[in-house]
């Protein structure tokens, strides 16, 4: 792992302000444990909440663990920040490291979400998940469009005029009726507790030769609906995969390690609204092993369809999620440039190291390996339960 990353890169740029909950593995009880930061220190707050999902259900959150942790005669500092952060980027499982902050939500995500991103996945659906002729097909469909669906209102009158006109020109997408349509994409992206943390492998299977981050701000909703934190997540992607049909979208996003969650959530409070997640700046950038770079942007203010009408087509009396769950609200990153053979644009590498970050989250660092050659994914929802009912579980790999 990149070493130019430790705890003061990690955490926000205002981390005095930001009450951070996260989840690490713990060696003296053989379990998941929920924690929360505060500057140096990271406390254990398991006696207040024994999952994240049930902390996240109480009626304000944010204001049980400030008491919790300025209480030091109830909670105690356990661990010291910069030590659990060192463990996970250098991956030293022999000590407590950071797991996937979310623990029983459901991984839901939105897709199409950004004009850039929803052109990018036209050309995947053009080209057959072909990379080589991704290059010819940007340009004919970027001629055709002519940048004028951007700015349009998804489900608006200008949206379905849009449509008429790109029906008429044979290039209507299922990626445009999502993009521009009425109705947002939304799907399942990994099962419950199989996304990893900081420091972690993400995987790409060897099924795949055209693939990408896709670095994305991550709503996270309690049982009620109500949004109580955000954290960064990399919503691993399988160009190729995806590009051959739409109906393949499962084989592309859910694979081992191809969810990766953190570092921490933080919390919902008078210091970081909603409002201050809408102007969010993500920063991505991936390194090789090979001297190759690359950076990108995804900035949030851009977003074509608000986080309650994100919301509202994942939750309400369509469908309900009793521990919650945590969305990925889409990406306006799409990788373009090339990295070997000129026109095949950009696919990862074995020893990438990606690392997204924002202002406010903090930085979400892993590196790339095969998927079949990452660790399995072996500790689930019944060994969480016999943890929490004080039993050993076995030795975690996901958490």
């Amino acid at each position: 792992m990149n070493s130019r990353h430790t705890a003061t890169s990690v955490l926000p740029d205002d981390a005095e302000n930001a009450l951070l909950i996260g989840r690490i593995w713990d060696f003296e009880t053989a379990g998941p444990r929920v924690v929360a930061v505060h500057g140096e220190d990271m406390f254990d707050i398991q006696r207040l909440a024994g999952t994240v999902s049930e902390l996240l259900e109480r009626t304000d959150p944010a204001a049980d663990v400030r008491s919790a942790i300025a209480d030091r005669s109830v909670i105690e500092p356990r661990w010291k920040t910069a030590d659990v952060v060192e463990a996970s980027l250098r991956q030293d499982t022999s000590r407590p490291f950071l797991l996937a902050p979310v623990d029983l939500q459901v991984i839901k995500a939105c897709g199409v979400t950004f004009v850039d991103s929803m052109i990018e996945r036209v050309i995947e659906e053009r080209c057959g998940g072909e990379s080589s002729r991704a290059t010819a097909m940007r340009e004919l469909v970027g001629k055709a469009l002519g940048g004028s669906i951007t700015g349009v209102r998804p489900g608006s009158l200008q949206a379905a005029e849009a449509k008429r006109v790109l029906i008429a020109e044979g290039l209507w997408s299922q990626y445009l009726e999502v993009g521009i349509g009425p109705d947002p994409e939304v799907f399942t992206k990994a099962p419950v507790l199989s996304s990893v943390g900081l420091g972690a492998g993400v995987g790409i299977p060897s099924f795949s030769s055209w693939n990408n981050p896709e670095p994305e701000l991550v709503l996270i909703v309690n049982s009620r609906g109500d949004v109580r934190g955000a954290t960064l997540g990399n919503d691993v992607n399988l160009r190729d995969v995806e590009g051959r049909s739409a109906l393949l979208l499962g084989k592309a996003k859910d694979n081992n390690a191809s969810s990766a969650l953190g570092p921490f959530i933080r919390l919902i409070d008078e210091g970081f609204t909603l409002d201050t997640v809408r102007q969010e700046e993500i920063l991505l950038r991936v390194e090789g092993t090979d001297g190759y770079a690359m950076e990108g942007r995804n900035s949030v203010a851009r977003i074509s369809r608000p986080f309650e009408e994100l919301v509202a087509a994942t939750f309400g009396p369509h469908h309900q999620y009793p521990d919650g769950f945590a969305l990925f609200t889409g990406t306006l990153f799409a990788p373009t440039q090339d990295r070997d053979t000129p026109g095949q644009g950009f696919t990862h590498k074995t020893g990438d190291v990606v690392a997204i970050k924002s202002r406010h989250l903090g930085t979400l660092v892993n590196h790339v390996a095969p998927a079949e050659e990452l660790p399995e994914w072996t500790f689930g929802v019944r060994q969480l339960f016999n943890y929490l009912r004080s039993e050993e579980p076995t030795a975690p790999v996901h958490g």
